[in-house]
């Protein structure tokens, strides 16, 4: 109930927000798609090109967006707790009686689904404009998407953790969000890498996530022209895997280093 009521509590903050600001808001989604329509425009200069290198060009936009949904739920939590401890909000979050676990699941929730309807309307938007390149199942998609919500809120537990302890790792933190962006872009390439290599891009957060939302997107769910759901895909069981295990690993974590830095006094510390 406690987490109902935060959560509750976050939905009406982030609505008066869009209310109040939804010019800002608008723009926002405008200046997304102008920019992915520019990116997927730079590498090509024809209908030609683009029918040649429709399929490479778009595994890189997908995996554009997927890294961009990493680096937004990672870093609420590494420059988002930096933020509330220097202006001592992190102080008060923590003397809620609901817990600091619980006020960022809800606040990482939020997000992730204003995030999730933000992305729906942008892949719509390349959806109309490519006709034919980009498949949109909306079930599928929000499958997955909310998979990798899961996955990666787990990670994102593990890094704020880090951030309760040594403060000042924006820089790191920074870091680990360019390069889970990177992996995400370049996820198609992990079916080329050895075994061994295999086995560790697979315990990545954000790899199979990539994989599965380029499958359905780009392949439309079909190999060979035959329909196979995502639903038989290794990746998808891969994701689940990956879901399961990183968000105990990481609230485990969050909460080791949350105990350790009160027992010590230096959790508002900055």
């Amino acid at each position: 109930m406690g987490f109902l009521l935060v959560l509750k509590a976050e939905i009406v903050r982030g609505l008066i927000i869009m209310r109040r600001y939804w010019f800002a808001t608008i723009t926002g989604l405008l200046i997304s798609y102008g920019f992915l329509m520019l990116v997927i425009l730079a590498f090509v200069s024809n209908q030609a090109a683009l029918a040649q290198w429709s399929e490479s060009i778009f595994d890189k936009v997908v995996g554009f967006l997927v890294g961009m949904l990493a680096m937004g739920l990672v870093g609420m939590f590494s420059q988002g707790l930096q933020g509330m401890a220097r202006t001592g909000e992190l102080e008060q979050v923590c003397m809620s009686p609901h817990g600091l676990v619980t006020n960022f699941l809800a606040r990482s929730l939020v997000a992730a689904v204003m995030s999730i309807l933000t992305y729906t309307i942008l892949l719509s938007l390349l959806a109309a404009s490519l006709k034919g390149k980009i498949h949109l199942d909306p079930l599928a998609t929000a499958l997955v998407l909310a998979l990798t919500y899961t996955n990666l809120i787990g990670f994102g537990f593990m890094v704020g953790g880090l951030v309760l302890v040594f403060k000042q790792t924006g820089q790191i933190a920074m870091i680990i969000r360019l390069v889970l962006l990177i992996i995400a872009i370049g996820s198609e390439e992990v079916a080329k890498l050895p075994a061994w290599f295999r086995a560790i891009a697979h315990c990545v957060p954000i790899t199979d996530a990539a994989i599965s939302l380029k499958y359905v997107l780009i392949k439309g769910q079909h190999i060979d022209g035959q329909f196979s759901s995502i639903l038989v895909q290794p990746s998808f069981y891969y994701l689940i895997l990956n879901a399961a295990v990183w968000t105990l690993i990481g609230i485990a974590c969050f909460r080791y280093l949350e105990n350790w830095s009160r027992d010590r006094g230096t959790l508002g510390a900055y």
